[in-house]
């Protein structure tokens, strides 16, 4: 009796594990990106963390068009989530269900809000698992030519143009004085403004990757100097993008 009873208490501290799921960058063939893994794993799901429900059911459709969604659980994590209602989202886990975890587009808590679900449950020592799949940034890097033994990735730039110039210039002297790609991103619609400050506040000299629809049917990765892109602006509006631009002269 008193095995059975330490067997069933042992049970009842097992907590679920949180799958890091990706998700295509557009309209592709979800077989180009993914192993057979992911759907296998993703079929015995019953509980997902996911930005936006309806492009969650949608995706988790194409990927198996068995699942049954209405018998699924969803919970939305988001910009607008606060960050006390955070550990609602992980209870689950520690009740023993594994989760998984969705971006809207390409790796989930890499420029994501996801992270903050995966620090949590980090702290709360439930296992995280990554699975495999599209990274536009690390894609994009790969394809670039750039130092990919080197990079960093900051994220988004400021929005307000006197802010963004300057971030450009430190981003232009970082990579200079430490042999570093400098890898940012920016919200779609506003990719050509800021294609317009790259190509007239940075040096000519200065090497720039612009990585638009990576893994995707219309993907265009070039790298070009500055120079050459005041040559031939691409026209990026509304396109996911990438930039990596690395500075000095080469």
């Amino acid at each position: 009796m008193m095995m059975h009873f330490k067997k069933k208490q042992k049970q009842q501290k097992m907590k679920g594990v949180l799958y890091l799921i990706p998700v295509p960058l557009g309209e592709t063939d979800s077989t180009k990106l993914f192993p057979p893994y992911n759907g296998e794993l993703i079929k015995t799901l019953t509980h997902f963390i996911v930005e936006d429900v309806r492009s969650a059911r949608r995706f988790l459709k194409r990927m198996d068009a068995s699942i049954k969604i209405d018998d699924l659980t969803f919970l939305t994590l988001n910009e607008q989530t606060r960050p006390e209602e955070i550990p609602i989202l992980i209870q689950p886990l520690l009740q023993g269900i594994s989760v998984g975890l969705l971006s809207e587009a390409g790796c989930p808590a890499v420029a994501d809000p996801g992270s903050a679900a995966v620090d949590l449950a980090q702290k709360s020592g439930i296992q995280v698992v990554p699975l495999i799949g599209p990274s536009s940034i690390l894609l994009a890097l790969m394809a670039s030519g750039l130092n990919g033994q080197n990079f960093a990735f900051v994220g988004y730039l400021p929005i307000e143009s006197a802010s963004r110039i300057k971030a450009l210039k430190t981003l232009e002297k970082r990579s200079i004085l430490e042999n570093q790609t400098q890898i940012f991103i920016e919200t779609p619609y506003r990719n050509d403004k800021m294609m317009m400050d790259l190509t007239q506040q940075l040096s000519t000299n200065t090497r720039l990757c612009v990585a638009s629809d990576v893994s995707l049917p219309s993907e265009s990765i070039r790298t070009k100097t500055i120079g050459e892109w005041k040559k031939e602006m691409p026209n990026l509006n509304k396109k996911p993008t990438v930039f990596l631009l690395s500075g000095g002269t080469h």
